[in-house]
Formats: C-alpha cells, sequence, structure tokens
C-alpha cells in the first residue's frame, strides 16, 4: 500500500500536483481558443444592397484602412466591418479614431457577431479564425493574424512550461510521478509543493491596452489632386454617377473631368461646408460615395419585368411593393412608410381609349385638380398637385397597345418623388403582352368604371353634353347644364369659365382656361333646314358613365316650338338628360341647332320622344353677343353615318358641375 504524504494544510501532496499540471496544460492547449471567443467586436462601417456594391467598397475600405470582413445580414443586405477586436472598448476606441479622420459614415456603430451571417469578403475568409485586434494592432493588417497567433500559442506555452519547472527538476515524466508516490521511494520538497500553488493562485498582471491615437491626416488642394490622379475609369465613373444623383451633375456620364464634373464638384464641396476646389479629397470622396450608396440603399432601385402587363420598368422596391392586377392596372402600394403608390397602365384600344383613359383619369380622388396637363395624338401626361396629394401620370398608344405608369405621394415625399420620377421615365419599356380587356370596340361603350378598375373617383353633381364652336374651344352648351356651379369643367380634364348666358334661349357660352385645340369644331348651316328632314343628336346620354357621345337618330318635326316660338325647333328623337346642350345635325353634318332640357309642362305630359332644340341662328346671335363669330357651313353634300359619328365624337365635350 502506497504512502501518502500530507502538508501542513491537510491537502494531499499529489492532487496539487496534478491540479498544477492539469493548470498549465489547460492554459497551454485552451488559449488559443480564448482567444478567438473574445473576438466577438466589430466596428460595423455601413450595408449594400447589392454583393457588387458590398465588395467593391470593400476593396477600397481594406486598400485605406485594412482588417475589413463582410458578412450578410437580415434583409438580404451585405455588412461590411472592421475588427474582430478584443473588447468592445477597443472597438470603440478604433471607431472613435475613424470617425476622428473622417474615414468613415458618421453613423458607424460597435457591435458583436451575433447580427452577422455567412462571410462573403474576403473570399474565402472566416473571421471567426482571426485573431482579435487591439487598438494599438488596428492598422495591421488581417493578413498576420496566423503570425500573430502562433506567437501567442508560444507565449503562452513557455509560460506554461516556466510554472512547471519546480515540478519537473524533482518529478520526469506524469508516469514516473505516479509510481513515485505509489512506492514512497522519494519524497517530494514541501518546497516544491507550495512553488506549484503560488504560480496556481497568483496570476501574473495584464496590461491594460493603451490607445495610441492615429496621427491626423491633413488633406489640401494639391493632396486631392495626388489622389485623383490616382483613380482608375471605374472611380471617376462612380462619382459622375453620385454627382448626378443628387443633382450637381447634368452631362453624360463618360469618366472625364471637365468643366461640368468640375462645377458639379465645387458646387457639392460648397453645399457640404468644403473649400471650392473643384478636387475631391479621400474623406470628400468617401462621403460623396457613401451617400449615393446609402441613397440607393434607401430606394433600392431595381428592374421590374410585369409580363401581363407588358412592361419593363425600374421601380424603387424599397418604396413600392406589387400589391395586384386589376384591368387595366396593376396596382403597387406603399412600402416602409413611403407616402408613394404607383399604377402600370396596360390596355389594348385605339385613339378614342387613349384619350377617354386621359379623360377618366382625371376624374380619380387621387388625382389632384391642380397641375399641367398635356394630351397628343398618341400620348399624354397629367401632373396634379394640392396642400395634401401629388400625382404624375404618363402614357402612350402604340400598335393598337396603350400603356404607361402613374406615381402618386404626398408633398412630404416631393424629394423622393423627383428621383422615383426620372427613373421610371427614363427605364420604361414596352414588352410582349397587354392585361386582359374586355371593353367593346366602338368607343362610346367604353365605360368609365372599366377604366378606373380599384381607383376612388370624384363625381361630379350632374354632367350634360357641350360642343367647339372655334378653334381655340370656346364651348356652347345648355344654361341648365352650368347654372349653380362653383367649378365648370369640359370633359372633367379641363377648367371653364362661363362667358355670357342667354337666358331667354337657354343658352351658355364657355371659355376654357387653357387653350385647347379640338380636333374639330361646329359648322353652323347657312341655311334654314327643312321640317322633315333627317336630324342626328350627339351626346352623353348616360352622363359621366361613358367616356365617348352617342348618336341619336331622329327627326324635323316643325321649324317652330308648340306655341309657335321661331327660334325653337320640334324634334321628333328619344333623349335622355345627358344629352342636353348636345349639337343637332342635319344630313349633311352641319349644325343646325342645340338640344334643349324638356320643357316643364304643368298639367300636361309630352310623349317621351318629344323635345326641342334653339335655332342656329339663336346660337350664332348668343356668340356675337360675347364677342365671338361662329362659322358656317358652304359644304351641302350629305355625309355618311360613320363620318358622322367620328366628327361628332371630335367636337362634342362632356360639360361637368361641381359644387
Amino acid at each position: 500500500m502506497g504512502i501518502i504524504r500530507s502538508t501542513n494544510c491537510g491537502t494531499p501532496v499529489t492532487d496539487r500536483i496534478f491540479r498544477s499540471l492539469f493548470t498549465a496544460l489547460l492554459v497551454l492547449f485552451l488559449a488559443p481558443v480564448a482567444a478567438i471567443a473574445q473576438a466577438s467586436y466589430w466596428v460595423q462601417i455601413e450595408a449594400h444592397a447589392t454583393l457588387r456594391t458590398a465588395e467593391d467598397f470593400a476593396t477600397r475600405y481594406q486598400q485605406r484602412l485594412g482588417n475589413i470582413a463582410g458578412f450578410r445580414i437580415a434583409g438580404g443586405w451585405y455588412a461590411l466591418a472592421m475588427g474582430p477586436f478584443a473588447s468592445e472598448d477597443d472597438a470603440e476606441t478604433r471607431r472613435a479614431q475613424l470617425l476622428a479622420s473622417r474615414e468613415i459614415r458618421g453613423d458607424a456603430y460597435v457591435t458583436d457577431n451575433a447580427i452577422y451571417g455567412q462571410q462573403f469578403w474576403p473570399v474565402g475568409g472566416q473571421a471567426a479564425a482571426l485573431q482579435p485586434l487591439s487598438v494599438e494592432g488596428a492598422s495591421v493588417a488581417l493578413a498576420a493574424a496566423p503570425e500573430a497567433e502562433a506567437n501567442a500559442t508560444a507565449d503562452v506555452a513557455t509560460t506554461a512550461t516556466d510554472t512547471g519547472n519546480a515540478v519537473a527538476q524533482v518529478l520526469a515524466p506524469v508516469q514516473e510521478t505516479v509510481e513515485l508516490v505509489e512506492t514512497a521511494t522519494d519524497v517530494i520538497p514541501e518546497a516544491v509543493a507550495e512553488t506549484v500553488l503560488a504560480a496556481e493562485t497568483e496570476p501574473a498582471p495584464v496590461a491594460e491596452p493603451v490607445a495610441e491615437p492615429e496621427p491626423e491626416i491633413i488633406e489640401t488642394l494639391a493632396t486631392a489632386q495626388a489622389d485623383e490622379r490616382q483613380l482608375t475609369r471605374d472611380d471617376r465613373i462612380a462619382i459622375q454617377i453620385a454627382l448626378q444623383w443628387f443633382g450637381f451633375y447634368r452631362s453624360g456620364i463618360d469618366a472625364q473631368f471637365g468643366p461640368g464634373t468640375r462645377s458639379a464638384i465645387r458646387n457639392w464641396q460648397t453645399d457640404k461646408g468644403y473649400e471650392p476646389w473643384g478636387f475631391l479629397s479621400t474623406s470628400q470622396r468617401m462621403e460623396l460615395l457613401n451617400g449615393y450608396d446609402a441613397a440607393v440603399a434607401r430606394y433600392a432601385f431595381a428592374p421590374f419585368r410585369d409580363e401581363a402587363a407588358g412592361i419593363e420598368i425600374t421601380l424603387p422596391l424599397g418604396m413600392l411593393q406589387f400589391d395586384r392586377h386589376e384591368a387595366p392596372f396593376a396596382h403597387f402600394s406603399e412600402t416602409n412608410d413611403s407616402n408613394m403608390r404607383a399604377l402600370l397602365l396596360s390596355q389594348e384600344g385605339s385613339q378614342a381609349t387613349l384619350f377617354g383613359l386621359y379623360e377618366i383619369l382625371q376624374t380619380l380622388e387621387i388625382i389632384p385638380l391642380e397641375g399641367e396637363r398635356d394630351r397628343g395624338r398618341d400620348r399624354f401626361i397629367i401632373t396634379g398637385q394640392s396642400a395634401t396629394q401629388r400625382a404624375h401620370v404618363e402614357a402612350r398608344l402604340q400598335n393598337g397597345q396603350i400603356k404607361g405608369w402613374a406615381l402618386f405621394w404626398e408633398p412630404a415625399a416631393d424629394a423622393d418623388a423627383t428621383l422615383v420620377i426620372d427613373s421610371m421615365r427614363d427605364s420604361f419599356r414596352p414588352i410582349e403582352g397587354v392585361l386582359p380587356s374586355n371593353l367593346g370596340a366602338a368607343a362610346s361603350t367604353v365605360a368609365r368604371r372599366d377604366l378606373i378598375a380599384g381607383l376612388d373617383v370624384r363625381r361630379p353633381d350632374r354632367s350634360r353634353t357641350g360642343f367647339f364652336v372655334d378653334a381655340v374651344g370656346t364651348v356652347v352648351t345648355s344654361a341648365e347644364a352650368v347654372q349653380s356651379c362653383e367649378r365648370v369643367t369640359i370633359d372633367e380634364a379641363y377648367g371653364a369659365d362661363i362667358r355670357t348666358v342667354d337666358a331667354a334661349n337657354g343658352i351658355a357660352v364657355l371659355s376654357p382656361q387653357e387653350p385647347l385645340v379640338p380636333l374639330a369644331f361646329a359648322q353652323f348651316a347657312s341655311a334654314a333646314p327643312r321640317a322633315g328632314s333627317d336630324i342626328r343628336v350627339s351626346g352623353f346620354s348616360y352622363q359621366d358613365t361613358l367616356t365617348r357621345p352617342i348618336i341619336t337618330f331622329g327627326q324635323l318635326s316643325e321649324l317652330q316650338g308648340l306655341n309657335g316660338e321661331p327660334e325653337l325647333r320640334r324634334l321628333t328623337v328619344g333623349a335622355e338628360a345627358g344629352d342636353s346642350g348636345g349639337p343637332v345635325f342635319d344630313s349633311n353634318g352641319t349644325v343646325i341647332g342645340m338640344l334643349l332640357p324638356r320643357p316643364e309642362t304643368p298639367g300636361r305630359m309630352l310623349p317621351d320622344d318629344v323635345n326641342f332644340a334653339v335655332s342656329s341662328n339663336a346660337i350664332l346671335s348668343a356668340l356675337q353677343g360675347a364677342g365671338l363669330t361662329g362659322t358656317q357651313s358652304r359644304v351641302a353634300i350629305p355625309m355618311s353615318a360613320e363620318i358622322l359619328t367620328r366628327v361628332s365624337a371630335d367636337l362634342t365635350v362632356l360639360v361637368s358641375c361641381w359644387n
């Protein structure tokens, strides 16, 4: 049986020996692991929406600062960070140094590695295995980490060896130690044991890291000029793109720093409070590029291809998200509190459909009444602005298809909208495909409700018919159409002023608030019509339900009213309230009168097909009284129903009363 010798404290010597050996071995083998575990703090510099951009900026930062790593983070973003650092304080000290020298963005912060996912930069790198940086070593490239780790391991091994020297002098291998104890052939001096215990219980003090301030970088015009000479073509293009984004550069992107680029740089520097050198210092260049990258990341511009609508366009997907298709629109709702909505327009149609869409869109609640309107033969632009809402719409007709886009936003997003509109306009491209439509082939069957699917519409108090009487857009309509109206519109798109009212004959003359160029205007008959002849009435029978007028056929029954009124014409024709104010044509396509509202006949009921028109002579007199002149026709050639339908549609307008 072996003999165990005890110290005065009653603790077996062998226990203390093995504890000391275990401690030394633990320090030797686990020291590198402990160092790695502490490598959990980083200076988070910035994040990018695309991998390519992140890798580009990582390369730049690595060349200037070193110790850069890139990680995927939540939301599909790519983060750039400096580190790892041994402690949070080290990371914060380094962040302060970089901010003081304006090497990084002001919103950089310190974080641990919990937010980081897969490492993407450097390619093939592994941040978890890197030696933690102290502030003193913050400027040392990560490539030196393996050597530093080897040196650290050697130091730990040396310390462990020194600690065990006292034991090693008495004992050889561990096996010999066990045998000596068991056989009691030798006695371990108590002094040796006490030495081991002292080494175990009294660790050496660790020196606190002392931050060494980095030398201040003084940037001058000369250094900025020297820096610029080192720029690559891609660097110059990136600067021009950023200056263009912020509105300082308006010329082409060509990597040539001519007068336009110099002026843009000076204006940017002045805006930021710098000396307007016309040359960017390193810190200024990074501020410009980082600002651009942050802005682009917020908008998240990306190509959007809608094969159903047949449209390809670049959209700010950080502000808009696709919602649904509801012909003729693709709807996009706001995201990230952008205060924006958008539509893509897509439908088959003709010029008549385009014009109808132009009119209907202006009745939407989401499009303010005030704003510029521009309609051509195959395209239109609508803008609207109010105290609470903005709108911009563009569409064009090509190959029997109407395609376009619309953006709606609140005033707080005005600056964003300017950039978004430019991007949408420049990138818009029709491709194969169009949203299905149930619209009929005839223009008169285009229903307003089919054109405004899913959108709220303003409705007037009433709508009647009118017609152009000259080349500048003057309109004649019934006095009843504009009675007691706060606002009058032509085709629900153009404001109009009441120029004169002939109450005796029920005639009102309207002047558009902006010049109009009608496709056709009325040609008045130069001779009295013949009783019993065929007539046609053009009118919006269903008021604002349809976008095009309807032609109703009838007969001119008498050249006077029921009580012998000489300025009236009695018609046998079916008519609705919306038709009143519409032109009455003879078979030659000339205007012989204007349809009046059905008269009130107390105690009597007229047949449904009995209606009255005021004569063309009365209309010409009303125009003359307003200082205007109507045009009389000198052509007496019968006009076909097809041609009359087209002509009447060009000169007949919807007159709406709003309160």
